[in-house]
């Protein structure tokens, strides 16, 4: 674990233009420039309907939002080459990126695939939809999602495996147990001055998120 600095970072060495930037690192190589193109080709589409899980970023009025969405893998429909649709599943009812996308169409998304090292990145514009034809083919256990993300997509591209490899996230071994870290409703006990009762609400979480999945 990372022991916090005692002090800030020097201010004096914060890096605030592009050619500075730039000189800190090598040339773009070729395979990084020719990954990224304008659609969604067979060999995406494969990674996207492998994947679980995706991270969902917004940027609004209130600044940059990401929030994860999970499902069965293949739960984002690719419409066509330029057209994914993401089902809006329940959650906690903040609807954070619904609310950004009222005011800001653009979205990134980051795919993950357990086991597999490299990651899919989607940079595109999305609007929020409630066709119910659209929305029907999107059920599970016969509960329909109120909305869905119809996103157009401008660029996707894989990123290579070193955050990954660097993280072992995939590896059993490294998977902490539950008590190393604050519960949720520890978390909340905390923050609320103890309103809320943590054990209590650890207690039900379980019970109350598997009957209210979908």
């Amino acid at each position: 674990m990372t022991t916090p600095s005692s002090s800030q970072p020097d201010s004096r060495f914060d890096i605030v233009d592009t050619q500075a930037l730039q000189a800190l690192f090598d040339s773009v190589g070729e395979a990084s420039r020719a990954k990224e193109i304008g659609h969604i080709d067979a060999n995406y589409r494969a990674l996207i309907e492998a994947s679980p899980f995706v991270a969902l970023a917004t940027f609004g009025p209130d600044g940059v939002d990401c929030s994860p969405r999970g499902d069965a893998p293949g739960f984002i429909e690719v419409l066509d080459e330029k057209t994914l649709v993401l089902p809006e599943r329940r959650g906690n009812n903040r609807v954070d990126s619904l609310r950004n996308l009222i005011v800001n169409p653009q979205v990134a998304l980051l795919f993950l695939i357990p086991g597999i090292g490299h990651t899919l990145r989607v940079n595109g514009r999305a609007r929020i939809n409630a066709d119910p034809a659209l929305l029907a083919r999107h059920a599970v256990d016969g509960k329909v999602p109120k909305l869905a993300l119809v996103i157009h997509v401008d660029t996707v591209f894989f990123q290579c495996s070193r955050a990954i490899v660097r993280s072992d996230l995939w590896n059993p071994a490294r998977h902490i147990k539950p008590d190393a870290v604050p519960s949720p409703g520890r978390i909340l006990e905390a923050l609320t001055a103890a309103r809320i009762d943590g054990q209590a609400y650890d207690r039900e979480l379980p019970g109350r998120i598997g009957a209210t999945l979908y």
